[in-house]
């Protein structure tokens, strides 16, 4: 018995195969289109990391500078030491850090003594893409850095040793396991901002 090969199965099985090679070629450009999204968003998270710390640790240097200053006055540490004095804004350096890495600081929020929050939005966009709407998208991330004191002290009382008239009597600093007897004559040897302070992102 001779069997004919009906000629409309392959006509008909044709059109499914442009249907499945089409569906499979879509989702492949749309899941390179998430690729594209995700690949943004993590850049702008890493422009809003650095953007806030930047800015983190120029408050920092800011503080221990007023420290400086305030030096002969331990009274004036303790606010100093935890952001409660005006040294002027850092925003700037977030400003700076965030072009650096093609974004740009859509906010800068310094209100929080020992924090900076910033908002960074992506200068480049997702690009074409088979999704709608996605193409001009721009990636937003926020950020916030921590101020951190990381030293104690005692101001000295009425019953401090009397050292001469001219005699500035300064507290023991105790910077985690460190021990600063500070002496005002020999300025190589006070703290450095990094001692006086830890600059973190917020868990």
């Amino acid at each position: 018995m001779i069997f004919r090969r009906r000629r409309g199965d392959s006509g008909q099985a044709f059109p499914i195969y442009i249907t499945v090679a089409a569906g499979l070629l879509f989702l492949a450009f749309a899941y390179l289109a998430v690729g594209q999204a995700a690949v943004n968003r993590s850049g702008a998270q890493t422009a809003a990391d650095a953007a806030a710390l930047a800015a983190a640790q120029d408050r920092r240097d800011l503080l221990a500078g007023k420290w400086l200053t305030d030096l002969a006055d331990p009274t004036a540490w303790d606010d100093i030491l935890h952001g409660l004095t005006d040294v002027g804004s850092s925003c700037w350096r977030a400003d700076e850090l965030a072009a650096q890495n093609d974004a740009q600081v859509r906010q800068c929020d310094e209100s929080p003594p020992l924090e900076v929050q910033v908002e960074v939005e992506t200068n480049k966009r997702v690009g074409d893409s088979v999704v709608p709407g996605v193409s001009d998208i721009r990636s937003t991330r926020s950020a916030t850095a921590v101020i951190e004191p990381v030293c104690d002290f005692d101001v000295p009382g009425e019953d401090a040793p009397d050292e001469g008239a001219d005699a500035v009597v300064l507290p023991v600093l105790h910077c985690h396991d460190k021990i600063w007897k500070l002496d005002p004559k020999k300025p190589g040897d006070l703290p450095k901002p990094e001692d006086l302070f830890d600059v973190h992102l917020a868990d």
